[in-house]
């Protein structure tokens, strides 16, 4: 598969009063399309730092990044703007919904920034692909945690990214949405998307097709996930959720 994102010698520091502190020390590494990486390390890291900079949400102090090949680490935040908007979604732990906003206008709104026609249609289409089309006119506070990560899954998907970034998706959410959250990841994996996800938990790491730890702002571990895990597979052994009451 061809090489969609590529780093040379990339570092950041950043300067906290008198003293620089550089949470990147040159990573050099190549990810390919239709991937999907997992990176892991403690706090303090740098792995979310990578994915700011990977995500054009950050700049590297120095070293080279390459999407499809471009050199993109010194465009103005103009262009930055344009290729996040038109290359990546974003899904964030905290899922970053508007309170007082509809599950639907939520999806809409990468789509007002782009300008792009038949919005309410494509907005439509991804709640139905993420199993919300009876919840897209409702409102944050009246969707579960795992809901509202799908509208922000679904709202990442209107402008067909090349990539998908996640952030600790299943952080806030209990083990069987997590799978869910997780399932939704592989299915859109294995019909070609790459997928990004920062995570400090093995069991959501081993969802994925490689892991890439960090420790100290250096990647100390690069490999495949040998031992990978199907989110399908760990709901079926789950029991059942209960009935409702009647």
């Amino acid at each position: 598969m061809p090489v969609v994102l590529e780093t040379t010698d990339v570092t950041k520091t950043y300067k906290t009063g008198n003293f620089d502190l550089t949470v990147l020390k040159g990573i050099t590494l190549q990810i390919h399309a239709g991937e999907f990486i997992a990176i892991m390390g403690p706090s303090g890291s740098g792995k979310s730092t990578y994915m700011n900079i990977l995500g054009c949400l950050d700049r590297p102090t120095t070293g080279k990044y390459y999407l499809e090949g471009d050199d993109v680490s010194r465009l103005s935040d103009d262009r930055l703007a344009e290729v996040r908007n038109r290359k990546f979604g974003f899904v964030f732990q905290s899922f970053n919904l508007l309170p007082r906003t509809t599950a639907l206008r939520q999806v809409e709104l990468p789509m007002l920034y782009a300008g792009a026609s038949n919005r309410e249609e494509r907005a439509k289409w991804a709640l139905n692909r993420v199993g919300l089309s009876d919840r897209m006119d409702h409102k944050p506070n009246q969707l579960s945690g795992g809901q509202q990560q799908r509208v922000s899954i679904a709202r990442s998907l209107v402008n067909d990214p090349v990539i998908v970034f996640a952030d600790e998706p299943t952080g806030a959410l209990d083990t069987r949405t997590s799978f869910e959250i997780m399932d939704i990841f592989q299915e859109l994996n294995a019909e070609g998307k790459t997928v990004i996800m920062v995570t400090h938990e093995n069991d959501i790491a081993r969802h994925a097709t490689r892991i890439i730890r960090f420790r100290d702002g250096e990647i100390v571990e690069d490999g495949p996930v040998l031992d990978r895990v199907f989110a399908k597979d760990e709901l079926a052994k789950l029991p059942p959720v209960n009935a409702p009451a009647h």
